[in-house]
């Protein structure tokens, strides 16, 4: 019976949520803003590119930029 009970409460257990918005692409610092994602070369500031793990893409245009590969 304590096995089951362990089970359940494996699978209730909450995932921690990622932060959503524009919390996600900024960070402070003191006094100055950084930006965590690069911004589209094309379009320019104020888009920002999608990290898809080995890639950025920009939503808008579909510009492509490579991760440098860390062989």
């Amino acid at each position: 019976m304590s096995e089951e009970a362990a089970k359940e409460t494996e699978k209730t257990a909450k995932k921690k949520k990622k932060e959503k918005g524009v919390f996600s692409l900024y960070k402070i610092e003191g006094d100055k803003i950084l930006r965590l994602r690069p911004t589209c070369e094309r379009c320019g500031t104020g888009y920002f590119m999608a990290d898809h793990g080995d890639r950025y893409t920009c939503g808008h245009c579909g510009f492509t930029r490579y991760k440098p590969s860390g062989k």
